[in-house]
C-alpha cells in the first residue's frame, strides 16, 4: 500500500496558496528505496483507477526495468509496485518516456525505448512493445515496433486508445525519401493480438529529438502534434488532424509562429488536450519570448490563438496539460529556481477555465528541491493527480485546483 509518505509543501507553499487542511495533498513515494527512479506515466486501467508506471535502475546500469502502482481511490493511495518484467533493458529517459495502455478488452500494451547498438548511428535507439491478454498477470515477449531493416533508430514515440478499443501509437523514424533535416513521423495501430500493423509516414523533417503527442478526442478524431523542423532552421510547433481514424491527416499547421532558430535539440514537446472549447496546447520554445506558452484553437487546429505565456523562466520545460472531469484545463511543467546561491527545479501548477481564462497558478514543490518531469491525471471533483521525479524517487501527489 502507501510505501511512503514526503512533507514536502511547508510554510513557503503556503504563502502561495496551497491548502494544507489535510495531508492528502502530501506526496506519495512510489519506487522502491534505493533505486535510481525516473520516467514518471500516468494512465487510467479499464475500471477508470488511476494507474503510475516509472522505470527503476541501480547506480551500476544505465538501462532498467519498468513498475506501475495502481489506485483504487482516486489517487490518495497506491497499491504496491508492479514489475513488468518483459521491459528490462529499457533505456529511462523522460522525453522518450515509456507507456503503459489499458484496452477494454482485458489486454494491456507496453511500449519503451531500448538502446540500438548500429553501426550506422551510435545514438540510435529502438522502440519495443509487449502484450499482455490478461490484464498484466502474463506478458508475451517484447517485440520491435519497427522490423523493417532500413529502419535503425525509432523514439519519442506516443500511445492512445482509439474509439473501437485499439491502440494507435507515432514515433520518430530515421527512414525518410528527403535530404533535409529531421526524422519522419511514423503512425501504426494495433490488429488485437497481432499487435501493431500498417505502420506508415505521415510527416517528414520533425525534430528528432523532442517527444510527441497523440491525442484521441471523444469523438474519434486523432491529433497530432511535434515540433516540425521548417524552412531548414525554425523548430516550431504543429498539429495535424485525422477525421478517418488515421487513413489521411490535414496538412500540418502551426500552432504558433515563434520562429525560433535553433540549430540544436530542444528535448522537449508539445502537449495537446481538449474540452467543450476546443483545443488546448502547451510547449516551450525560445521564439518570440522564452518559456512555457499555451494557444487554443476552437476550429479544431485549423488556428490557433495568440499564445499566452505559463512561465517565463527561460527554461521553463516539459509541460504537460489535461482536461479535467469539470471540463477545466490543468498544465504543468519544471523549471530551475534559485534557491540560497543554488539551483534547484520546481513544478508549476496552472489551472483554467474551459474558455482558457486563468483561474490560478501556484508553484506545488518547494524551490529547494529537484523535482522535474511532471505528469498530470484527473480525478473526480476538482482534483488532479501530478506525478514527477524528486530527486532520485518517482512521487505522485494529489491536488485541490
Amino acid at each position: 500500500m502507501k510505501q511512503g509518505i514526503i512533507l514536502l509543501m511547508i510554510a513557503g507553499l503556503l504563502s502561495c496558496g496551497l491548502n494544507r487542511k489535510t495531508t492528502k495533498e502530501d506526496a506519495l513515494v512510489l519506487s522502491h528505496p534505493g533505486a535510481i527512479a525516473s520516467c514518471p506515466y500516468i494512465t487510467r486501467d479499464t475500471k477508470g483507477n488511476v494507474v503510475v508506471s516509472w522505470v527503476e535502475n541501480d547506480s551500476a546500469a544505465t538501462t532498467g526495468i519498468m513498475y506501475y502502482a495502481v489506485s483504487n481511490d482516486d489517487g490518495y493511495t497506491f497499491s504496491d509496485a508492479v514489475k513488468i518484467p518483459v521491459t528490462a533493458g529499457v533505456y529511462p529517459h523522460a522525453e522518450n518516456l515509456p507507456k503503459l495502455l489499458y484496452k477494454p478488452d482485458g489486454s494491456m500494451v507496453v511500449m519503451f525505448g531500448v538502446e540500438q547498438h548500429d553501426a550506422r548511428n551510435k545514438y540510435a535507439g529502438k522502440v519495443m512493445y509487449a502484450l499482455s491478454p490478461d490484464n498484466g498477470r502474463t506478458w508475451e515477449a517484447a517485440q520491435p515496433l519497427v522490423t523493417d531493416t532500413a529502419g535503425y533508430d525509432q523514439r519519442y514515440f506516443d500511445m492512445a486508445l482509439l474509439p473501437d478499443g485499439e491502440a494507435a501509437a507515432i514515433w520518430l523514424d530515421n527512414r525518410k525519401d528527403t535530404r533535409a533535416e529531421g526524422s519522419t513521423l511514423y503512425f501504426a495501430t494495433t490488429a488485437g493480438p497481432k499487435g501493431f500493423q500498417s505502420a506508415r509516414p505521415v510527416a517528414q523533417t520533425v525534430c528528432q529529438c523532442c517527444r510527441t503527442r497523440l491525442y484521441v478526442a471523444a469523438n474519434g478524431d486523432i491529433h497530432l502534434a511535434y515540433r516540425d523542423i521548417i524552412n531548414d532552421s525554425i523548430r516550431d510547433m504543429v498539429h495535424q488532424l485525422s477525421t478517418d481514424r488515421g487513413s489521411t491527416f490535414s496538412v500540418p499547421v502551426r500552432i504558433s509562429a515563434d520562429n525560433w532558430v535553433i540549430n540544436g535539440c530542444p528535448h522537449t514537446g508539445p502537449a495537446l488536450t481538449a474540452n467543450s472549447h476546443g483545443l488546448h496546447t502547451a510547449w516551450f520554445t525560445m521564439g518570440g519570448g522564452q518559456g512555457v506558452f499555451y494557444a487554443t484553437s476552437a476550429d479544431n487546429g485549423n488556428t490557433y490563438t495568440q499564445k499566452e505565456s505559463l512561465s517565463k523562466a527561460p527554461m521553463a520545460k516539459h509541460p504537460q496539460i489535461v482536461t479535467t472531469q469539470q471540463d477545466d484545463i490543468a498544465i504543468v511543467w519544471d523549471e530551475p529556481v534559485k534557491w540560497k546561491g543554488e539551483f534547484g527545479s520546481r513544478i508549476g501548477l496552472c489551472h483554467k477555465a474551459p474558455d482558457g481564462k486563468t483561474i490560478s497558478t501556484r508553484w506545488i514543490t518547494e524551490d529547494s528541491l529537484h523535482a522535474g518531469y511532471p505528469v498530470i491525471g484527473t480525478v473526480p471533483g476538482k482534483q488532479v493527480v501530478v506525478g514527477y521525479r524528486l530527486g532520485e524517487e518517482v512521487v505522485v501527489k494529489k491536488l485541490n485546483l
